[in-house]
């Protein structure tokens, strides 16, 4: 299940089949039910609820169904395991079988009806999990795990089998993980670490094993969910219910494929809202679906676009493998917040120094140059031909003996600076002895982050594994660029949170007026004409050109009158997608015999290219701005999507976009600009004037109206170019392109 399951009704068929058939549309939001007034205009929740999944982390009992001590079978190692774990949890174990009196020596029970007692746990290790669901419903088993593959990861007939199981769950009553799982919730976690710990999701178990194993290197895991095939728990469960766990300081998560758009956004808001990280490795390029692809922006957006827009979107941090997904977590979940964004990099060796600060630099990480009275204070102990401004050279030396903490101290003394990191490209004792001896004592008496990139390939050293390991202060790297990454995902999370308000809170619940007006435009499974869709966007407040539609030379000149000269002239139908490529569109017509000259031209073309016309549009010329796009396409697993970006003929070109999935507010709009390469162009170049910004911004505003409102019939909608004006003369849709669903 990759989409919405609301994707082909209607707002207000939505919404009656919620009051008419008692249906809940969301979950319970803090112990409440979802209601109506929990969905937005689109008929999509604005709330997501905790599942409870204390039993099935931490259960008072449990079945393992399909038990088994026989040698040489895959159920019998399960089996024991299952059993070390319960030991471990303290959670009364049951073995099922038909045939079995006892496994282990534990008694065992023919059926699931034959349990002693109702647990809060069946572990399913049966080929065929679908009438064991069924057995487990009636015995009112809260949770369920289903093993067995051969289900959508196979290909159509899994899928259909699947969907069953999925059926029979929604059912029951129970929440099932998997199927297609694995035993990685029921792994050894030590109990002797401390500290904020990571919670770790993944759908590929043996994905998760380079995060699990950050265990030996001294940093506390406390969950894993295999998630497998979500049929049933999904992703976004255990985003949700991890951010509430007061002991997880980060979630790291390796993902193939969201089930479900909105309950992904919905978890990252709550994630967001509490301040805990999320660190995803987004993996599994997802299909979009068919699109009609007559617009820019259908061209423009595919689905793994949206994807990292939507994670940027709700500040998950994107990363690519598996060590920066390590590292990243590791410290996103152990670091205190900044004090300050400025980075200094202190090394025994002005190349390796000058080697970081360039990478880090291009990262957008920012080295501030020390002040002229700190460089004179490390220069009472760092000779005088040494640079000093950041980054920090020691030449060695002195971090030998007592200088190499004042150093140290110094630096960390500086109001400007948040983060001190020193690379060391490989050991030598005993100066890095002592100087990992220096930051690890520094870093227990500072609120500041104290950064190490320990660069030895053989990672046995005691200063290394004894000392630098052993601190929980100290964030310790083996390649410069994860300590980039992590160092760059740090800043921007904390960036992130502290300005983060929901947009989920704002979001419109109520149809607007203009929504009445657009639906008569509406003609499902057709291509609006230039005319009509500029009515659509009229209907949303945006401003067109002055225009009139006329079926002929005469009514064009007068038109062309009216309208005032220059004119320009373009046929209108509701089968032209790029009325430029045909020979559809003449401008800067000054005269009426140049505009009964063109009408004949374009209705000529038009009958040679078998395009049937509604008429021919005859438009105020519009000059002196900036050409953008605004446009709306729909992705399979977020549904209507926004993105703005350098319009004209050259968009698909250039290929310069933002994206944002509504709903979105007024900054969200503004930083979409931020993201554009051509950026400056509307601040004014060459002379220009600054373009109207805030007229584009509402431009944006009004579309994701139209995209919520419209999203279950409109396909497509493409305004390029809008062209911005100079500032406070707002902004024109000169074109303007819908596709109806």
């Amino acid at each position: 299940m990759l989409g919405s399951t609301h994707g082909t009704l209607t707002t207000d068929s939505r919404r009656a089949r919620v009051i008419a058939c008692g249906e809940q549309p969301g979950p319970a939001v803090h112990g409440r039910p979802a209601d109506v007034d929990d969905l937005d205009v689109s008929g999509r929740p604005l709330y997501a609820g905790v599942p409870d999944l204390d039993r099935f982390f931490r259960p008072e009992s449990v079945a393992v169904i399909g038990a088994s001590d026989a040698e040489g079978r895959p159920n019998t190692g399960i089996t024991r395991q299952l059993m070390a774990w319960a030991g471990r949890v303290g959670a009364r174990l049951h073995p099922v079988h038909p045939t079995r009196t006892a496994v282990f020596g534990v008694p065992c029970f023919p059926s699931v009806a034959d349990l002693p007692e109702q647990v809060d746990l069946a572990v399913v290790l049966v080929a065929d999990p679908l009438p064991v669901i069924e057995q487990l419903a009636e015995a009112k088993v809260k949770f369920a795990v289903a093993f067995a593959s051969g289900f959508a990861e196979t290909g159509e007939e899994g899928a259909l089998a699947q969907a069953q199981l999925a059926s029979a769950v929604g059912r029951s009553g129970l929440r099932l993980l998997g199927p297609n799982t694995n035993l990685n919730a029921f792994e050894y976690f030590r109990e002797d670490l401390d500290g904020p710990a990571i919670a770790l999701i993944t759908q590929s178990g043996h994905q998760g094993r380079p995060v699990f194993a950050l265990q030996e290197l001294g940093i506390r895991l406390s969950h894993w969910a295999p998630t497998g095939n979500e049929a049933d728990l999904e992703t976004a469960d255990f985003i949700s219910y991890f951010a509430e766990r007061p002991e997880v300081g980060a979630i790291a998560c390796y993902v193939e494929g969201l089930k479900d758009g909105r309950s992904f956004l919905l978890a990252a808001d709550r994630a967001a809202r509490r301040q805990v990280p999320v660190v995803a490795v987004k993996v599994g390029r997802t299909e979009t679906g068919a699109r009609t692809a007559a617009s820019h922006t259908g061209k423009l957006t595919g689905a793994d676009t949206v994807v990292d827009a939507a994670m940027r979107q709700y500040g998950v941090i994107r990363v690519d493998g598996l060590d920066e997904l390590q590292d990243t977590s590791a410290l996103l979940a152990r670091a205190k917040p900044p004090v300050a964004e400025g980075v200094v990099v202190y090394s025994i060796s002005g190349g390796t120094g000058a080697h970081f600060a360039d990478l880090a630099s291009e990262a957008g990480l920012r080295l501030p140059q020390l002040s002229t009275a700190k460089q004179a204070e490390l220069h009472e102990w760092i000779p005088p031909y040494l640079s000093v401004a950041n980054p920090v050279d020691n030449g060695g030396h002195p971090v030998g003996d007592w200088r190499g903490r004042k150093i140290i101290d110094a630096i960390l003394d500086d109001p400007e600076v948040g983060v001190l990191v020193c690379p060391i490209t490989g050991p030598f004792p005993p100066l890095s002895d002592k100087l990992v001896e220096d930051l690890v004592a520094a870093a227990e008496e500072t609120d500041k982050l104290v950064c190490v990139v320990w660069g030895s390939p053989v990672g046995t050293e005691p200063a290394y594994r004894e000392r630098l390991l052993g601190s929980s202060r100290v964030a310790t790297f083996r390649t410069v660029g994860n300590c980039i990454t992590a160092l760059r995902a740090y800043f921007s999370h904390h960036r992130f949170v502290h300005a983060y308000r929901s947009p989920f809170d704002e979001a419109p619940r109520a149809l607007s007026p203009s929504f009445r007006k657009a639906q008569a435009l509406m003609r499902p499974g057709q291509q609006l004409s230039e005319h009509a869709a500029k009515q659509l966007l009229r209907a949303y407040g945006i401003r067109v050109p002055r225009e009139q539609l006329v079926t002929s030379a005469a009514a064009a000149v007068r038109a062309a009158g009216l309208v005032g000269y220059p004119v320009v002239m373009k046929a209108s139908g509701g089968q032209i997608a790029h009325k430029t490529e045909l020979g559809l569109v003449k401008v800067e017509l000054t005269s009426a015999s140049q505009v009964r000259d063109a009408y004949r031209e374009l209705t000529d073309i038009a009958r040679y290219e078998d395009v049937t016309l509604d008429g021919v549009l005859v438009c105020q010329m519009v000059e002196r701005g900036v050409e953008m796009v605004v446009g709306v396409t729909q992705d399979e697993l977020f549904g209507p999507t926004v993105t703005v970006g350098l319009g004209g003929v050259l968009v698909e070109v250039l290929r310069d976009v933002a994206v944002r999935v509504p709903p979105f507010g007024e900054e969200a709009a503004r930083d979409m600009l931020g993201e554009l390469r051509g950026r400056p162009l509307l601040d004014g170049v060459r002379g220009r004037p600054p373009a109207d910004l805030d007229a584009l911004v509402e431009v944006i505003l009004r579309v994701q109206r139209m995209a919520l409102e419209l999203g279950d019939v409109l396909s497509e909608l493409d305004i390029n170019p809008l062209m911005v004006l100079p500032r406070g003369q707002g902004a024109v849709a000169l074109d303007a392109l819908a596709v109806c669903r």
